[in-house]
């Protein structure tokens, strides 16, 4: 992991710019708001211990919400992803693809597998950042809507940027 981590610092500087740059902007209709950082705390290695994950996705959630003046609403999801995450990874593979392979990755782990877990990881994610964003339920079809549509386009930008990372190896 420390011979990685200036690599991993790279790519949380790059995914926080290209977030706080270019995916802020993108707001089709309130319905659709891109969060590409949480890719982030998806490429993580297997083998980082739970508390250590924890930090940081209380630190990468933090830079968001310092970016966008959100008040705490990017720490909460991402810290809730990070929590998740050991049990999203224990649904999703067997003991030995963890052995076998660093951190999921399209590159490693194949695209089929990686899209599984970006979606339930990114849905989780947004289900509770746009939760606590509305912190109501009496337009819950329109919150459940920014959920599904959100999800969708941030899947589609995470395995478009993991296509061309893993393309360039």
């Amino acid at each position: 992991m420390i011979k990685q981590l200036p690599r991993y610092l790279l790519l949380f500087v790059v995914l926080i710019t290209l977030q706080v740059l270019v995916f802020n902007n993108i707001n089709l209709s309130g319905y659709i708001n891109p969060y590409i950082y949480v890719l982030f705390i998806l490429l993580l290695p297997f083998s980082i211990p739970n508390w250590v994950l924890l930090i940081i996705g209380f630190f990468t959630g933090f830079t968001v919400d310092y970016y966008m003046n959100t008040l705490g609403l990017h720490t909460s999801a991402s810290v809730l992803l990070t929590f998740v995450r050991p049990t999203v990874l224990s649904w999703m593979s067997y003991r030995d693809d963890l052995d076998r392979f660093d951190s999921p990755g399209i590159g490693s782990s194949g695209l089929e597998w990686f899209l599984r877990y970006a979606v339930i990881s990114v849905l989780i994610h947004h289900t509770a950042l746009f939760i606590l964003e509305t912190f109501s339920f009496y337009h819950f079809h329109i919150t459940l809507l920014r959920i599904i549509l959100s999800t969708l386009f941030t899947t589609l930008f995470i395995v478009l940027f993991e296509l061309v990372r893993s393309g360039r190896k």
